[in-house]
């Protein structure tokens, strides 16, 4: 058989060349289409569940979270295996399914179960978690600011409303995350001593609050053959209309929430940390994540340049400076790549004009090692596997021309 080969190749020459440009431009093709990442993502298909419950201690998460949340998706097609997380105020489950599961199903079986799913008034609905993997992470920035006048809640501010949306809208990427800095928050201070006096409770001025924070339409009003929109303005955007808010009434008068609250001012969440940036103090760092299955160079450099455009939106002392860029470690990976391939290359052509004597030989089997890499990434393209560190770092080339030199030394005793 292998004899036939030889033979049919001798006699059409010409189809076989024709075969092996083919191959060249097939594999040059899709050498540049080819997602280049520095590691390969092993991650199986995963949906992520988290729901948040901030007055819950993690056992009673657990029991009237978690638990609910695990029966509902038991029993799904493909799904694997599941497993849960219960802290305080959050409840984090993760089911993950066989790679024969495409991610957008798995999320849309998840999410049918979870309609039906009954949790304790007060408790927020399940989320699920954006459809990224832990090699996802592929930019970190900090927002900083020259002016030692500038807040944290300021910066922090800057970023969920300017900076953070503008990233969200990237081609690629699945979620941007905030840490440190102050989310800015209104707070109302109680004062129990008024609450025994007018005769209500903390739920009131949750209430009233509540209520008392919103626009409504009120419909149209038609006259002289002009329509007029009606609706009511409650949305409060000032400490001082906070504190006008009624909350009930009290020997006919009106019990206002200065009435009783000891203070309403500007603050913020309670913190859980902080992001320090080159022994400067506290900034405000950003997290993109990118989608699963995307390019991982090609979604930073497109991050890179939407952060540039997004600057120049900002104050003249806010600064958004980048801290980590995954496509530094894939070119790095490339470059290593790249010597290998040339270093072998040179090396089984000096051996071979050593051992053989003959440098047309040489070169002839060292051609093989390019036609053998195109061919590999033609492969890869078609089933979607990333250019990374293993998948071509782990290239024997020893292997490689094994077959052309034995093939090419017996040519010549003939």
């Amino acid at each position: 058989m292998l004899e036939r080969v030889v033979q049919f190749s001798l006699q059409n020459r010409l189809l076989v060349l024709l075969l092996a440009g083919l191959l060249v431009g097939g594999g040059a093709f899709t050498l540049f289409r080819t997602p280049v990442d520095a590691f390969p993502d092993t991650t199986p298909v995963q949906v992520q569940i988290n729901t948040v419950a901030p007055s819950l201690n993690p056992e009673e998460v657990e029991q009237q979270i978690t638990l609910p949340v695990e029966l509902s998706i038991g029993g799904l097609p493909g799904l694997n295996n599941v497993r849960s997380i219960s802290k305080f105020g959050l409840s984090q489950v993760v089911a993950t399914f066989d790679d024969n599961t495409s991610i957008t199903d798995a999320r849309q079986y998840v999410t049918e179960r979870l309609s039906s799913v009954s949790l304790t008034a007060g408790i927020e609905r399940p989320q699920l978690g954006p459809i990224a993997t832990g090699l996802g992470e592929v930019f970190h920035y900090v927002l900083r600011s020259e002016n030692p006048d500038r807040t944290l809640e300021e910066l922090r501010t800057l970023h969920d409303w300017v900076v953070k949306p503008e990233l969200r809208k990237v081609p690629g990427v699945a979620e941007v995350n905030s840490w440190g800095g102050n989310e800015k928050q209104y707070h109302v201070v109680v004062s129990p001593t008024a609450l025994l006096k007018y005769s209500l409770t903390l739920g009131d001025v949750f209430e009233a609050l509540e209520q008392n924070n919103q626009n409504v339409g009120g419909g149209v009003l038609t006259s002289g053959g002009q329509s007029k929109l009606v609706h009511g303005l409650g949305r409060v955007s000032t400490i001082e209309q906070i504190e006008n808010i009624v909350v009930s009434s009290f020997d006919g008068v009106s019990v206002r929430i200065r009435d009783v609250a000891e203070d309403v001012r500007i603050g913020h969440e309670i913190r859980r940390g902080a992001v320090s940036a080159g022994g400067q103090g506290e900034v405000v760092l950003g997290l993109a994540f990118m989608l699963m299955g995307e390019n991982g160079k090609v979604v930073t450099e497109r991050l890179k340049d939407r952060l540039a455009s997004v600057q120049k939106s900002l104050p003249e002392d806010v600064l958004v400076d980048v801290v980590y860029d995954r496509t530094e470690l894939t070119r790095e990976v490339i470059g290593t790549v790249e010597h290998n391939l040339v270093a072998g290359a040179i090396l089984v052509v000096v051996v071979l004009l050593v051992l053989l004597g003959n440098l047309r030989a040489g070169l002839l089997v060292a051609i093989v090692i390019p036609l053998a890499m195109l061919f590999a990434v033609i492969g890869m393209y078609r089933f979607a596997i990333a250019a990374s560190l293993l998948s071509l770092g782990a290239i024997d080339f020893g292997i490689l021309v094994d077959g052309s030199v034995v093939m090419t030394e017996s040519n010549m005793r003939r």
